[in-house]
């Protein structure tokens, strides 16, 4: 009976130390959370922009248009990717008058129109986006002569490449505004000035435009 009783006692005892070690086992953490940033730039957007640019050697003017472009951003990075097209409407001109011996001459060149078709590359900080741009670049430019009374004109399209950066930013969840500078390098064109041939050598120039984006969600 005494036996009986020790061994119950003896088993209750290592019941109870086992299930005090069951207890006590630690149980491995779920991970947290993965943070979602709370803005993603992926996506089309589209939009309108303007601003001021001037030439290399001489010139300047305003100009107006619209822009179109996608941007990648991978879940959980900071790095925005994409392509941009925009186009304007410009009036980027110089004029410059002579007098060559006693007959006055006026000479004029003007930009009416430019674009390009550019990559860009990104750094996102939430609302914000810093990005380096550049890509292929063309322009329509008029040239024209001017003297007793007379003018002779043509229009050529240049080609060429532009470069820049901006800093872009979601004010509301569909809307962004942007500022932006760009340096554009286009090759020479030859010109018919009344018969003359005219080599109007490389055009450069330089722009600061400011825009808003629409972007699709």
């Amino acid at each position: 009976m005494k036996r009986l009783l020790l061994a119950g006692v003896a088993l209750s005892v290592a019941t109870a130390a086992s299930a005090a070690d069951l207890r006590a086992r630690p149980y491995p953490k779920a991970p947290p959370a993965a943070v979602v940033a709370a803005y993603n730039w992926s996506g089309f957007y589209i939009g309108a922009m303007g601003g001021y640019g001037w030439e290399s050697e001489a010139g300047s003017g305003g100009f107006g248009g619209g822009t179109i472009g996608y941007n990648w951003q991978f879940p959980g990075s900071q790095f925005v990717f994409g392509i941009e097209v925009d186009a304007a409407g410009a009036s980027i001109k110089d004029s410059v008058t002579e007098d060559l011996g006693g007959l006055l001459v006026t000479t004029e060149t003007k930009i009416n129109s430019f674009g390009s078709v550019t990559g860009r590359a990104g750094f996102a900080l939430d609302a914000a986006l810093l990005y380096a741009k550049g890509g292929y670049a063309w322009a329509n430019n008029k040239a024209s002569i001017s003297a007793l009374g007379t003018t002779f004109s043509d229009s050529q399209s240049h080609s060429g490449y532009t470069i820049g950066g901006g800093l872009e930013y979601l004010f509301a969840p569909n809307w962004s505004a942007k500022g932006e500078y760009m340096f554009t390098s286009l090759g020479s064109e030859t010109y018919n000035l009344g018969g003359f041939p005219l080599d109007s050598g490389t055009i450069d120039f330089h722009t600061i435009k400011v825009g808003v984006n629409y972007h699709f969600r």
